[in-house]
């Protein structure tokens, strides 16, 4: 089953971002994935016009509003691909939009129904999965179209006929004083239909509750709150309207090592005094199953970071990954032996103070200020 990152997802803004925030985004993505400053680079070049894509489409409040209401399919035209010369049918998608306001449009001589409503399901993932992507099975109970009558929503060798109230229009109108008001029509709810013999299964609904199994492709690199799209698997539409969409919400679970942001990973690494003092080697699991040695450099003090380049997530929908990094935590010794106790002791009588210039220097001002200097 394909997926599809939608172009909020693309923006890393939220469905309910402002306009300003879009605008924002998509400034400082565009001039990450600049060709000039990437040349030669067709991953970049790739996401330029994705991320460029995808704000053009966001930026026009018309365009996003159909956008949320039908997704990609907005923009296509014939199964063609998305882009301003493909939104010759925008007026009809606005109309329907925004129509439903005043009971709904025609097409074909009778009321449009509505599309199936798009459905929401929340996944949780380890960071592990995050990394390396997976395949997963979910299942959801849904309605879909009823087998029985074929999403009619008729009994088996009837049909339909057209609402004699509104003539098939779906919709009346009433004078109200000075004013003209359209309603959605009371005798066939807006359909244009009315069905005389009921699908027995449905009840004249085109849809029934059922429990389905479908596959979900969660690509490598997804983070917290990545959504993936399954097109037409959301809520059936009524009498044989198209289907909604099903979004999976991605939740990667707490890692009792490694901390997120973006594509860096981020550990805490407890380290003695006499190796941040002598300098020497750790290794750390990466995510990618293979073992990372990181060179701790002698005299190092606690909060200095080390980089692993390239030991971090991997890029979503892109090639490279990020960056591991290590926090180093020195660590005072609270047990020693009468031994340990004894060296320790030693040390310190040879101490001349050049050895930690940052302590020398805190406790000469210390001594200045209590003498007044």
């Amino acid at each position: 089953m394909s997926t599809t990152i939608d172009y909020y997802e693309l923006l890393e803004c939220e469905r309910t971002a402002d306009a300003g925030t879009i605008k924002s985004s998509y400034r400082k993505l565009a001039m990450k994935y600049h060709p000039d400053k990437n040349a030669g680079c067709k991953d970049s070049e790739a996401k330029f016009k994705a991320v460029s894509e995808a704000y053009d489409c966001l930026k026009d409040p018309q365009k996003r509003a159909a956008y949320d209401r039908f997704g990609h399919a907005a923009f296509q035209n014939g199964g063609g691909g998305a882009g301003p010369q493909d939104f010759g049918g925008f007026s009809d998608i606005f109309e329907s939009v925004f129509g439903e306001f005043m009971g709904g449009r025609q097409q074909g001589g009778r009321a449009q129904q509505r599309r199936g409503a798009d459905l929401r399901y929340d996944m949780e993932i380890t960071l592990e999965e995050a990394y390396h992507g997976k395949q997963s099975d979910i299942t959801v109970d849904i309605s879909v179209a009823c087998d029985t009558c074929h999403g009619s929503g008729a009994k088996p060798g009837t049909h339909a006929h057209q609402c004699k109230t509104c003539a098939g229009h779906g919709k009346v109108r009433a004078q109200q004083g000075f004013f003209v008001v359209e309603r959605a029509c009371p005798a066939c709810h807006g359909s244009g239909e009315v069905i005389d013999t009921p699908c027995s299964d449905c009840r004249g609904e085109g849809r029934v509750e059922q429990t389905k199994t479908l596959n979900v492709n969660v690509p490598p690199g997804v983070d917290e709150g990545t959504r993936v799209r399954l097109s037409g698997e959301g809520e059936a539409g009524a009498r044989g309207a198209p289907p909604g969409d099903l979004y999976i919400f991605l939740h990667v679970k707490r890692h009792n090592l490694f901390e997120r942001e973006g594509t860096t990973l981020f550990a805490r690494a407890p380290i003695s005094f006499t190796t941040a003092s002598l300098g020497g080697t750790m290794s750390i699991p990466g995510l990618d199953g293979r073992a990372h040695e990181i060179r701790i450099p002698a005299g190092i003090q606690s909060g200095k970071q080390l980089r692993q380049r390239g030991a971090g997530m991997p890029v979503l929908q892109g090639r490279g990954h990020g960056d591991l990094v290590i926090q180093i935590d020195v660590e005072t010794p609270t047990k020693l032996s009468t031994r340990q106790r004894e060296l320790l002791e030693l040390f310190r009588e040879t101490e001349t103070g050049d050895e930690c210039p940052q302590s020398q220097g805190f406790f000469s001002r210390l001594k200045n200020a209590f003498a007044g200097e």
